[in-house]
């Protein structure tokens, strides 16, 4: 009887290189990495070169200097005599509080819109169609500057809230201002404890997401349905307001006053960045409406339809049903929408918002003449932020892909 076995294994041989498979994907993939290398020490070189010859040398010392300029819009404290790099830091900040923010608005936007364009409503259902089509095909900057426009040449001034006769009021119990320097709201002052409060209601929020995915959990596991809109909000809530009580308020809100020429007190936001906030939101929400409808429409029919002989409520079935398998097909563009809101940000130049791009990648290169260190700290800048974003995204998506048992 012949037993069968396994060929013994050749002696490795530089021209298996080649010649096997096993070892020429990997040859080729070394060769190519050798000439990228290549290819970037050579322009490294020449560029080292043509600076030596013109008498320049890559220096970040510009960063220590005095800045000489002022920024309207801070989130941390700065003055003109303060340096370059604070300057740019305060540049980064603002860069990622307006994307922030247009990320968070554009996803509420784009999920609203996308489920309302599947709405039996004719009405509801043309009106998304139109808001979809008219802010997706006109570049973002013209919508930038209409906004601008609106907040600066139509709200009215401050002095338009003055006298008896003023032909501009406050709103929301006299604590909002719409003007055309910006909108004015109340401004939190902390007293001792306050950070506590806000701690606990973080730690709420977080208590809140866990509570929805355990009831979700048991949903699936056992069939039982927990309530989750009222547990959820009081989990956020309530120790919050506890705890505010208990420590005797120690958050009070700062209201804006109309004196002299303008309105005191409150925190102003400027015209500027609302502008750059709601039209990226808007804009990019027409996008990512095209992509959530593409997802609902991706789980089929059938899935809906037993869900409702069930008997459970269509918002139940938008939620435990067609969302979780959706989600595969809108997360991934979702992250490239999140990347172009935070690259896109950069055209706050437009209207004088004062991003990292009209910091370092504009005034501090104009006063310091070091073109090519400001570039390459804007593009170190961006890089991170976008590879962050997608690392962050590609982890969600991950844990939200359907998993097949």
């Amino acid at each position: 009887m012949t037993t069968l076995s396994d060929p013994p294994q050749s002696a490795f041989k530089p021209s298996m290189l080649l010649n096997d498979t096993r070892y020429r994907g990997y040859t080729f993939q070394f060769i190519a990495l050798v000439c990228v290398a290549a290819l970037f020490a050579y322009l490294g070189s020449n560029l080292a070169q043509n600076l030596r010859d013109a008498g320049l040398v890559i220096s970040f010392d510009f960063l220590g200097e005095p800045a000489n300029y002022d920024i309207n819009q801070t989130l941390i404290e700065y003055n003109n005599q303060m340096d370059h790099w604070r300057a740019a830091l305060v540049g980064v900040l603002n860069t990622l509080l307006v994307s922030f923010l247009a990320c968070i608005t554009a996803t509420v936007i784009g999920v609203f819109a996308g489920v309302a364009r599947l709405s039996q409503n004719w009405l509801v259902r043309k009106l998304m169609s139109a808001y979809v089509e008219a802010f997706r095909n006109v570049p973002v900057l013209i919508w930038i500057i209409i906004i601008f426009t609106v907040m600066t040449a139509v709200m009215p001034s401050p002095r338009d809230f003055r006298g008896e006769d003023a032909a501009a009021s406050m709103v929301l119990f006299d604590s909002v201002a719409f003007t055309n320097r910006g909108v004015y709201i109340p401004k939190p002052i902390f007293a001792p404890g306050g950070w506590s409060v806000i701690y606990v209601f973080l730690a709420g929020v977080v208590g809140a997401f866990w509570y929805r995915r355990y009831a979700t959990k048991l949903l699936y596991a056992t069939g039982k349905l927990l309530p989750m809109g009222w547990p959820a909000l009081a989990i956020a809530f309530v120790p919050a307001i506890l705890v505010f009580f208990i420590l005797g308020r120690p958050i009070t809100l700062e209201y804006p006053e109309l004196g002299g020429f303008n309105f005191q007190g409150g925190i102003n936001i400027l015209g500027s960045l609302i502008a750059l906030w709601f039209a990226l939101a808007i804009y990019t929400g027409a996008f990512i409406a095209e992509n959530v409808r593409a997802g609902i429409l991706s789980v089929s029919k059938g899935q809906t339809e037993a869900a409702a002989s069930l008997g459970l409520r269509p918002n139940r079935i938008m939620n435990l049903v067609i969302l979780p398998q959706a989600l595969r097909v809108i997360i991934p563009p979702l992250i490239s929408h999140y990347l172009n809101i935070t690259k896109n940000s950069s055209l706050a130049i437009a209207v004088g918002y004062m991003d990292l791009t009209g910091t370092l990648g504009g005034i501090t290169l104009n006063q310091t003449g070091r073109a090519i260190e400001c570039i390459l700290l804007l593009m170190a800048f961006y890089l991170t932020i976008s590879l962050s974003i997608s690392a962050v995204m590609n982890v969600y998506n991950k844990s939200v892909s359907l998993k097949e048992r």
